[in-house]
């Protein structure tokens, strides 16, 4: 008795359609892709129910003859590839040749089309249900194609049933528009849901320039979220000319080995609960990667809290031949062929952007175009000692302080509530005056605050802390004023804000004015576009941070120390295989492990400030940390928890009394820490309440 046999035609495309169409989006997201791959300048999508009765999908692209039309209801037909070595080369979204024929199997499919190049006067309508061509015949209709899918999962009543609500599934198609939008700004796009225009995005000429390119996106993103204002530009070339030549030897032959990032990322304190505003394409194909997903947490290291993630808008382009798009039905997930290449160029340009982002220049004066040099001011008396722990004097190996300057200020505002801020260019903040210190302010000097010991306010800073109480007090009694040029010497003076494309500027360059602290905690500055809060707290962690990490990276090693008796363990054989490739990292990290047997290694030696109570629960909890992070990873990674919690205990406190010069010398220091925005744990050291905020907060402005 046979008991194998060969599926209907409907049964076999059903089953293909349960793999590719999984609800209403993915419908969209196959039409959309067709009609890009088209070559299509303006596409409508209309659903109506969610999509349940009707998806239709029109664009303005090359369209089909009538043979083409019918051949394209056929599974596995396609115009985008020929042979097998085409697979390894995929430049457009799809590929397959299943989408139309698993689409029209499950519907009641209408297919318009013509070409936009034919001789014909006339298109082609083909109908179809439930897989079956119920009609074929000539139709009046403009170039291009037209697709319309109703009653979807008419025939499969299960798949129907595990459907969501219709706002659920609508927001599903959206998702897919919108990713689609951002991926091709040159391409017009109206979203119509249940009869009412949601979104027509007009056409934005972009070239094929970077700067075009990034403009253009810029533009599309104010169209579809309204602001762009605290987000920064991305725009990165990996590898740099140092790792070129070792990136080629690692590439394959005829392939350009190098990886392009460009895009938007969210400003320090831009974040959200999920990874929901995370849009990343490569090649222009909206991927889901956890490889990426890593890579962009390591790039905003110690720059965002715990459970928070980052708002991006990120584009990698590399050579087609090193990405597999074809691994997932949906093709929504790619698989690297050098995914460490990837990890690193997209963590690297990630972390140089926000380390850039308060130390590139900044364009002053009545044009974009035009540098005001502002005069030298007079010499300033240093703040030596006037807080516990925080070093004025420059580190070993760290370039001088740049002196304040004291120009008007340029920039486009922030997002209110957030750690971004208008403000001029690196080291640009006003320096105090320094009128003669009177008794009263010597009285109110705190050379230590409260619940800090000298030996650990030296251990910190890397010196000797001021001298006790009573020391003559060098520093100045008014606050950080502009002076009588600045917008901020009169009151409520505002300069008029610079055009969009200056982009955010940093908070930390802004001249400050100290007002006084509020709770005991929060410093209170005014600025020419607010009011500035500071948590003391968080920015002594950070300053103490910083300054930690410098001392122990000195040598470019960890430090190790021997254990008195080496611990054999022995892992699993994936785990053993990738902790083998990582042992001269684990060395630069200063833990010894060597090979022991197979999959067995010795463990012979930890950093100081590492204690470990289960030898083989840390070694599997290293590699997952290893393989979250990548190959570049930091000399002092695992010791930056210790050294957090470290700072922490030694940082000024809440409710700790600081003298007005203590505090502007910690706004010095944190000006200058690489990371200034957000402490060791992520929370924000500096946030600005715009005027705008307040004048809405006081029914001012609407």
């Amino acid at each position: 008795m046979n008991r194998i046999r060969l599926l209907p035609e409907t049964v076999a495309n059903q089953i293909a359609a349960g793999e590719v169409i999984e609800r209403p989006a993915s419908v969209v997201k196959e039409l959309v892709e067709n009609a890009l791959d088209a070559d299509a300048r303006k596409i409508v999508v209309e659903i109506q129910a969610g999509g349940r009765s009707l998806i239709r999908v029109s664009d303005d692209g090359i369209g089909m003859s009538r043979d083409d039309a019918l051949l394209s209801l056929e599974r596995h037909a396609t115009s985008k590839i020929r042979s097998a070595e085409d697979l390894f080369a995929i430049r457009t979204l799809g590929f397959r040749g299943e989408a139309l024929p698993s689409i029209a199997s499950v519907s009641r499919f209408t297919l318009v089309t013509r070409e936009r190049e034919g001789d014909q006067p006339e298109g082609t309508r083909i109908l179809v249900h439930g897989g079956k061509i119920l009609e074929v015949q000539a139709a009046g209709t403009p170039p291009g194609t037209v697709v319309e899918v109703r009653q979807l999962f008419f025939n499969v009543p299960a798949r129907r049933k595990f459907l969501r609500s219709e706002e659920t599934e609508s927001a599903h198609a959206q998702h897919v528009v919108l990713l689609a939008a951002l991926a091709h700004p040159e391409v017009a796009f109206t979203f119509i849901k249940d009869g009412r225009t949601l979104w027509q995005l007009p056409a934005i000429p972009c070239g094929s320039d970077p700067a075009g390119r990034l403009a253009a996106l810029k533009e599309r993103w104010r169209a579809l979220y309204g602001t762009d204002e605290s987000f920064l530009a991305v725009d990165f070339v990996w590898p740099a000319e140092a790792g070129a030549e070792a990136a080629a030897d690692d590439a394959e032959p005829d392939s350009d080995p190098s990886i392009r990032v460009w895009g938007l990322i969210g400003a320090p304190g831009v974040s959200r609960a999920t990874r929901a505003d995370q849009h990343l394409f490569v090649n222009r194909r909206p991927v889901e990667s956890r490889a990426l997903n890593h890579a962009l947490l390591e790039g905003y290291h110690t720059a965002l809290m715990k459970g928070r993630y980052p708002v991006c808008c990120l584009f990698l382009e590399l050579d087609p031949a090193a990405v597999d798009v074809n691994i997932h039905p949906a093709k929504r997930e790619v698989k690297f062929h050098r995914e460490w290449a990837v990890r690193r160029a997209v963590t690297t340009a990630v972390r140089e952007t926000l380390l850039a982002f308060h130390t590139r220049p900044v364009p002053r004066g009545p044009s974009a175009g035009t540098t005001t040099s502002a005069p030298a001011p007079a010499a300033q008396p240093q703040l030596e000692g006037s807080l516990p722990g925080l070093s004025v004097h420059r580190v070993e190996g760290s370039p001088p302080p740049k002196p304040p300057a004291v120009g008007p200020v340029s920039g486009s505002g922030p997002a209110t509530g957030t750690p971004v801020a208008t403000g001029t260019t690196r080291g640009s903040a006003l320096a105090p005056s320094a009128p003669r210190p009177t008794a009263e302010t010597q009285q109110q000097r705190q050379p230590m605050a409260p619940g800090m010991n000298r030996q650990g306010a030296e251990a910190m800073s890397g010196h000797p802390t001021a001298p006790a109480a009573g020391a003559p007090a060098a520093a100045p009694e008014s606050s950080v004023a502009a002076p009588a040029s600045s917008p901020m010497a009169e009151p409520g003076g505002r300069e008029p804000a610079p055009s969009p494309a200056a982009g955010p500027v940093p908070l930390v360059d802004v001249p400050l004015r100290y007002l006084g602290v509020v709770g005991r905690l929060y410093v209170v500055f005014e600025s020419d576009r607010g009011l500035v809060l500071m948590d003391q707290h968080a920015a002594h962690e950070r300053v103490l941070f910083e300054e930690m990490l410098d001392r122990l990276e000195r040598d470019g090693r960890a430090p190790s120390q021997k254990l008195l008796l080496p611990e054999a363990i022995e892992l699993p054989p994936r785990d053993a295989a990738f902790l083998r490739e990582q042992l001269e990292v684990l060395g630069r990290l200063g833990v010894g492990v060597s090979e022991f047997g197979t999959r067995s290694f010795l463990l012979d030696a930890l950093p100081p400030f590492v204690r470990v109570t289960d030898p083989r629960r840390f070694l599997l909890d290293l590699v997952d940390e290893l393989q979250a992070a990548g190959r570049e990873l930091n000399t002092l990674r695992l010791g930056e928890p210790v050294v957090a919690k470290t700072v922490c205990r030694h940082a000024v406190k809440a409710r700790d009394p600081l003298s007005e010069p203590e505090l502007l010398n910690l706004l010095e220091s944190l000006r200058r820490c690489r990371m200034p925005y957000t402490c060791p744990h992520g929370r924000p050291t500096l946030i600005e309440l715009s005027y705008r905020e307040l004048e809405r907060k006081f029914g001012r402005a609407t």
